[in-house]
């Protein structure tokens, strides 16, 4: 691999983001719909109950912190549709550029757009709520981690998906994270789902990081062991969407990469 073309696909990815009305929107926009109408859900719930604060405060962290995975899902996948949609994957694979270099690019776009949406975020939620994410410590390093990883495994599902089947099931790259989102416990607690709710709850690594959030916010620490369970399902699936993302394009080489479009 050469860091050069690693580059060049970063750059090209953050100058097409800056430039672009509907990417910036979607970076934006839509933590800051997010933080208004769960926030101001939150305060009409905190009105009503006995100990208000941690249930803001819980929504609010929630929000800001669902940023990260959805941005990081959505940078690899995203970005597949773009080439596609301008027919310029061949283009790109007729250059030196490999396969590896193109995803680590699309990882690194991710990274840098996450933590611009989780600091965007950030700041509003302390404006609007004076909730202020920094509470969450060194263990906010750990929860990024841990939502960036499992962004990557659904990106790298979703991109193998789109590869084989091409641009006719593309609304699965906005909808993906949307499916895991009941089962992830972000908004409440598992213990309120339902028993075989619970036991998908348990196999998705971002449960861990809501309810440790939930956990640090309540009672000023958290559970590592929460850390560790999310890490340790992370390296799994990473694992098994590299390998069958890796396959995919494999067996779209062997058609040619024009059938994809």
């Amino acid at each position: 691999m050469k860091i050069r073309r690693i580059y060049a696909v970063t750059l090209r990815s953050l100058y097409s983001s800056i430039h672009s009305l509907d990417k910036m929107t979607d970076a934006f926009y839509w933590p800051m719909i997010d933080l208004f109408l769960w926030g101001l859900t939150g305060t009409y719930f905190i009105t009503t109950s006995e100990n208000p604060t941690p249930i803001l405060h819980w929504i609010v962290a929630a929000i800001v912190l669902w940023t990260v995975v959805y941005r990081a899902q959505y940078e690899i996948s995203g970005n597949l549709l773009e080439e596609l949609w301008s027919r310029n994957l061949v283009n790109l694979f007729v250059s030196p550029l490999k396969f590896s270099e193109w995803l680590i690019g699309f990882l690194a776009v991710g990274i840098i757009k996450s933590i611009a949406s989780l600091a965007f975020a950030g700041v509003l939620a302390l404006f609007l709520y004076k909730f202020q994410v920094l509470i969450l410590g060194w263990r906010l390093l750990g929860y990024a981690g841990i939502l960036l990883m499992t962004g990557w495994a659904l990106g790298f599902f979703v991109t193998g998906i789109i590869l084989r089947y091409g641009t006719r099931i593309q609304a699965i790259a906005w909808t993906i994270v949307w499916v895991i989102a009941p089962f992830a416990a972000v908004y409440y607690p598992m213990s309120i789902l339902p028993e075989w709710g619970q036991y998908v709850a348990r196999l998705i690594p971002i449960t861990y990081v809501f309810e440790d959030m939930r956990l640090v916010i309540q009672t000023g620490s958290g559970n590592n062991i929460n850390l560790l369970y999310g890490f340790a399902l992370n390296g799994f699936y990473l694992i098994l969407s590299y390998i069958f993302i890796r396959r995919s394009f494999s067996a779209v080489l062997k058609r040619g990469l024009v059938k994809v479009y």
